[in-house]
């Protein structure tokens, strides 16, 4: 297994000046973007949203509930 270094070597890179300086009027060489992301990967774990499903569903009921009851205190 080899490993390339993404980094352009100044040595054989076209348009560096030796120090690896960019003269005028040159576009500087880009950067490496190899990196796949911050940190290791972690699969996702399932059921994750069943807590915050179950908070929306009972204030979704309470609110039901409170109108449904002031609409028949109303009614009264």
């Amino acid at each position: 297994m080899s490993i390339n270094n993404p980094d352009p070597d100044p040595r054989t890179t076209p348009g560096l000046e030796p120090g690896g300086s960019v003269p005028p009027g040159e576009t500087p060489p880009a950067e490496a973007s190899t990196a796949s992301g911050a940190g290791p990967y972690r699969p996702l774990k399932r059921g994750w949203s069943k807590g915050p499903l179950a908070i929306i569903l009972t204030v979704a009921v309470l609110v039901a509930l409170f109108f449904l009851v002031y609409g028949i205190v109303l009614a009264l």
